[in-house]
C-alpha cells in the first residue's frame, strides 16, 4: 500500500494494458468451453450438451486437416527463417552509420511501411502484381504476357513473406537498436586498437551482446508461429490459390462465421487445436534454449 500510494501514476499506466489483457485475453477463454460441447446459441454455453473429443477428432479425420496444417506450418517457417535475420542485419547496418541525416532518412524509408495498414498494403500488392499491373509490363517486354502471379498457387507463400518483411523490417529492428546501445564502447575502442575491422567487431562484440535479445524474441515468435496474419492472408486469397493460401486461421473464420451453417463448436476446436501446438512449441523452445546456456523467459 506505501508503494502504490507512492507510485500511484505508475500503478494507473500499468491499468490500461492489464485491463487490455484481461478483457482480451483471459475473459475469452470462458468461450473455449464449446469447443468441448455441441453449441447451440439457443441453449447457450452451458446448457449445450457436451461431446468430448469429438470435433478435435473429426478435424484431425478431415479432408482439410493435412491441407491446411501444412499451409500454415509452411508459410510460418518460411517467415520466420526469411524475416527473423533481416531485422538484426539493418540494426547493425544502421549502428555503423555516421552521418546522423543519412541514418535518420534511412530509418524513416525504413518504418513508414510498418504504419501503412494491412488493407492498403495489400492493395497496393493487389495493383502492382495484376495481369496489367507494372510488374507484368515488365515481364512483357521478356515476352511474358498476361501472367496472373496472384492466381499462381507456387507463388503466394513467396509474395506473403517478402511484402510483410518489407513492411516490417524497419519496426522490428527497433529492439535491437536498443539492445546495441547497452553494447559497452570500451569493448569497441579496444578492439579498434587491436586492429579488428568492422565485420571482426560485429561478429565478436555486437552479436554476443544482443544475443539473450534475440534468443527471447526467437522464443516469442516460437510461440506465434501459427499466427500467420489472418487479415492479410484472407485479403490475398482468392480461388485460383486457395489451394497453397488455406490456413488454419481462414479456415476457423469460414467454418465459424462464413459457412450457410455455422459450426461454433468446431472451429472452436481447430482454434484451441492451434494454441496448443503453439502453447507446445514455445515450452520446447524455451527449454532448449535453457539447455545451451542461453536466456529464457523462465
Amino acid at each position: 500500500m506505501k508503494a502504490l500510494k507512492n507510485h500511484w501514476q505508475l500503478y494507473l499506466l500499468f491499468c490500461l494494458p492489464l485491463l487490455y489483457v484481461i478483457v482480451f485475453k483471459y475473459v475469452p477463454m470462458y468461450g473455449a468451453i464449446i469447443a468441448f460441447k455441441n453449441f447451440d446459441p439457443t441453449l447457450g454455453i452451458w446448457g449445450s450438451p457436451w461431446v468430448g473429443l469429438d470435433n478435435f477428432i473429426k478435424f484431425i479425420h478431415s479432408y482439410e486437416f493435412g491441407r491446411v496444417l501444412k499451409n500454415t506450418l509452411l508459410l510460418s517457417l518460411y517467415h520466420l527463417i526469411a524475416g527473423f535475420p533481416f531485422p538484426i542485419i539493418l540494426a547493425l547496418s544502421l549502428n555503423y552509420v555516421y552521418r546522423k541525416r543519412f541514418k535518420k532518412f534511412a530509418q524513416m524509408i525504413t518504418y513508414a511501411p510498418h504504419f501503412i495498414s494491412v488493407v492498403v498494403i495489400v492493395g497496393i500488392i493487389l495493383l502492382f502484381l495484376s495481369p496489367r499491373g507494372p510488374f507484368s509490363q515488365v515481364l512483357s517486354l521478356f515476352g511474358v504476357h498476361n501472367v496472373d502471379i496472384m492466381g499462381e498457387p507456387s507463388l503466394f507463400k513467396s509474395i506473403y513473406v517478402w511484402s510483410d518483411i518489407w513492411q516490417n523490417v524497419g519496426f522490428g529492428c527497433i529492439i535491437y537498436l536498443a539492445a546495441l546501445t547497452g553494447v559497452s564502447p570500451s569493448l569497441h575502442e579496444a578492439a579498434i586498437i587491436d586492429g579488428a575491422s568492422i565485420l571482426k567487431r560485429i561478429w565478436h562484440i555486437d552479436i554476443p551482446g544482443i544475443l539473450p535479445t534475440t534468443i527471447i524474441l526467437l522464443i516469442l515468435n516460437m510461440g506465434s508461429i501459427l499466427d500467420t496474419g489472418f487479415q492479410k492472408v484472407l485479403l490475398l486469397q482468392n480461388s485460383l490459390n486457395l489451394s497453397s493460401s488455406e490456413v488454419i486461421d481462414t479456415f476457423v473464420y469460414k467454418v465459424g462465421l462464413v459457412a450457410p451453417i455455422p459450426q461454433y463448436s468446431y472451429a472452436a476446436a481447430i482454434g484451441f487445436f492451434k494454441a496448443a501446438i503453439a502453447f507446445v512449441l514455445i515450452i520446447g523452445a524455451n527449454r532448449l534454449a535453457r539447455k545451451v546456456g542461453q536466456e529464457s523467459l523462465w
